[in-house]
């Protein structure tokens, strides 16, 4: 995993660095550009290194992505089952401090995208903006596809990682079930990140705890997820991004009527 970092920033336009926050926890945070700054999670089964490919396309911002507790480079942690969501929450308003930050835009993907979200609705006079890029699991209408059941249960889900060692071609294969095969090949590097990553036995204890945080044999946990009620408290400008086939849940869109 540290070599595929070295080689992926030193290859870029960003830099890397350690923080500690004042709970003596070490995070990873990968830094590019000048301007607002915008803080990036990203999601499960990869890294910080996953923002990298954003960094060409971005003017007028500071972008900070950090290592999410357990992944990539940051120290990792116990997944908390019955206090995930305040966890993901003490972490961010933790890590944002040590950086400096009164005040930023808020991005994440997938999974990254709830931790966002928690904290947005926790922490609305931090956040200026709030960006989710992809499905984000617990929301209202989202549920968990079969092989993340699968990975979730017990006993297959702890010998899964031992039988199974991750490959760019079963990269390419799981994201062509989700209609992105032609995009994935173009990003070799992004392939490089999640093999690494599928191959760390930190970051791959951390995946199983975290889907096991968040499912029940039924489904996501209830009292994790998002209430209808909370996203009318949502105060924050938001942007969602969210693909017509994402297998968490598929957006669906009608012109509003006119009077």
């Amino acid at each position: 995993m540290l070599d595929v970092h070295r080689r992926m920033i030193g290859a870029s336009e960003a830099h890397a660095r350690m923080i500690e926050t004042r709970g003596g926890r070490r995070v990873h945070v990968i830094e590019a550009g000048d301007g607002n700054p915008v803080v990036f999670l990203h999601g499960s089964g990869t890294s910080s290194l996953s923002a990298l490919s954003l960094v060409k396309h971005l003017q007028g911002v500071r972008l900070i992505a950090l290592d999410r507790p357990g992944y990539g480079l940051s120290d990792p942690v116990d997944v908390p089952r019955e206090r995930f969501r305040e966890a993901a929450i003490e972490f961010l308003d933790e890590t944002v401090d040590e950086l400096g930050l009164e005040s930023f835009a808020l991005a994440g993907g997938s999974m990254g995208g709830t931790w966002a979200l928690w904290y947005a609705l926790a922490c609305p006079e931090r956040v200026r903006r709030l960006a989710l890029l992809g499905s984000a699991p617990l929301l209202p209408g989202t549920r968990p596809p079969t092989p993340l059941r699968v990975m979730a249960a017990p006993v297959v889900g702890d010998l899964l990682p031992r039988m199974v060692k991750p490959s760019a071609r079963m990269v390419v294969r799981m994201m062509s079930s989700m209609g992105e095969g032609e995009t994935i090949v173009r990003h070799p590097d992004l392939i490089d990140a999640i093999v690494a990553a599928g191959r760390d036995p930190i970051a791959s204890a951390t995946d199983l705890a975290e889907l096991r945080a968040i499912l029940t044999p039924l489904g996501f946990r209830s009292s994790l997820r998002v209430q209808p009620g909370e996203l009318k408290n949502l105060t924050v400008p938001t942007l969602l991004l969210w693909g017509d086939h994402d297998p968490v849940g598929r957006s669906t869109w009608r012109r509003p009527s006119h009077a």
